[in-house]
């Protein structure tokens, strides 16, 4: 139990359905950083939503980044490269995530936090696939 425990939780691997478990995790608090950061410069400092959006869309895309660099995903050698990589396809996830968040907002009009569920959910897939096959 220990082992397997170690396995999925601790060691590094290459194993797609270990790392997409991992990244649920690391996805789940990038998601709070993103959220928890619109949250608060939409109500609190009244910044249209869609650019709250987009600034705590950055705030989770680099918590994201930093940790899945350190428990997920195995360097290829070129970090600068790798974060390349990983910040345009989170520009394309970012414009998954604006478009997303429009279209449920302003045509639906479904409350922006429950858009920001929605659109989140949707980005993570994206996300993780696209950094694993091309990044990772």
């Amino acid at each position: 139990m220990i082992e397997l425990a170690t396995r999925i939780l601790v060691s590094k691997t290459n194993e797609t359905h270990i790392q997409f478990f991992r990244y649920l995790f690391v996805g789940g608090f990038s998601a709070i950083v993103d959220i928890g950061s619109l949250f608060l410069m939409t109500d609190i400092f009244h910044i249209n939503y869609l650019v709250s959006a987009a600034i705590a869309f950055t705030f989770g895309i680099i918590s994201n980044y930093f940790i899945s660099t350190i428990w997920i995903f195995e360097s290829k050698g070129n970090k600068q490269k790798e974060f390349l990589g990983f910040v345009l396809i989170g520009i394309a996830g970012l414009l998954w995530n604006e478009f997303i968040l429009w279209s449920l907002v302003s045509k639906i009009g479904l409350f922006y936090l429950i858009a920001k569920l929605i659109s989140t959910i949707l980005v993570l897939f994206w996300n993780f696939g696209m950094r694993k096959k091309f990044v990772f």
